[in-house]
């Protein structure tokens, strides 16, 4: 329904050619815009009002446990989220409010975009289980080690200081008497983030749509074919300040592979796309400096380049 209703804004509204690029992109901004917004303002509202029946000493607790078990569990929810790199930000957000330390908090943002249901249906369907299951694994491992890197770096004065000073724990001692009052606490924590970030979401996405629509999939194709060894890096540099749907990436990674590009080139510039985007950055800026930003990004490709390898290595010695 919101899909028709972004086609219907760029086409018959706005009066763009049926199929033309620029009414394509302004379709894509309009649907991305709309579904960003509305779960960035759900999912926050939802944690609100969780966030009143559970102290957030427990909550760090749970997601800070010892020998990198919390940013296993963060980056096992993450990949039952069904989000892209940009829609996964209100719960990272949420998880940030909530005091949950930072590496965890990373863990999921790593996971949640590189895998979900939605993807592994389609991976299924184009490159077969044994694939999937790598590919799987591969992601949980990238979210787990590359947040506990992170969570070592004790990077936390490098998020923003209203952010900082919203960093509030709900004690033992804190009671709402009643539901409305948990929906109030609830609603009043989304409208204050939403009020903060939309201009940042309309951005990043306006970029997202310009990117997807206008840089062409035989232009990808050329430069990664034509890197040998250097493929993997350069497959990723290409990917990261790409952002599409998971309906878009499976099938050009699938494409790349069957045109003899390596799988584990292939599925690294996915992971890129999936993982880490230019409107993701630019949305993040809201709750962190520019500095940790590039950190984040910085191990997070480290970590894709590695398992690219991985694979290709793997492909090799199993053909």
């Amino acid at each position: 329904m919101l899909l028709r209703l972004a086609d219907w804004c760029a086409y018959n509204l706005m009066g763009f050619a049926q199929g033309s690029h620029l009414g394509e992109t302004v379709s894509f901004f309009i649907y991305d815009s709309i579904k960003i917004l509305f779960l960035l303002f759900t999912v926050i509202f939802a944690i609100g009002v969780v966030r009143t029946y559970l102290p957030q000493r427990k909550i760090r607790e749970w997601m800070g446990r010892s020998g990198g078990a919390g940013n296993f569990f963060a980056s096992l929810f993450g990949s039952i989220t069904p989000f892209c790199s940009c829609s996964s930000i209100p719960i990272f957000l949420g998880f940030l409010e909530a005091s949950v330390p930072l590496g965890v908090t990373f863990s999921f943002l790593i996971t949640s975009p590189i895998i979900n249901e939605y993807l592994v249906v389609l991976m299924l369907g184009f490159f077969g289980w044994k694939i999937t299951v790598l590919y799987v694994l591969s992601g949980l491992i990238i979210g787990t080690v590359a947040g506990i890197i992170l969570g070592k770096m004790n990077l936390e004065r490098y998020l923003v200081e209203d952010l900082i000073d919203r960093r509030e724990f709900i004690e033992e001692g804190d009671s709402y008497n009643s539901l409305s009052e948990r929906i109030r606490f609830g609603y009043k924590e989304a409208a204050s983030i939403v009020q903060k970030i939309w201009g940042w979401v309309l951005v990043g996405v306006g970029i997202g749509a310009l990117i997807h629509n206008y840089v062409p999939q035989e232009m990808i194709q050329s430069l990664i074919g034509k890197t040998g060894i250097f493929s993997v890096p350069i497959a990723v540099l290409i990917g990261v300040p790409m952002y599409g749907s998971c309906a878009a990436i499976v099938p050009i990674a699938l494409v790349l592979f069957q045109k003899g590009i390596p799988l584990g080139t292939a599925l690294s510039f996915m992971m890129a796309i999936a993982a880490l985007s230019l409107p993701e950055a630019i949305m993040l800026r809201r709750a962190m400096k520019l500095k940790l930003i590039a950190i984040f990004f910085g191990v997070t490709t480290a970590a894709i380049i590695f398992t690219g390898y991985m694979f290709n290595f793997l492909q090799h010695i199993l053909t």
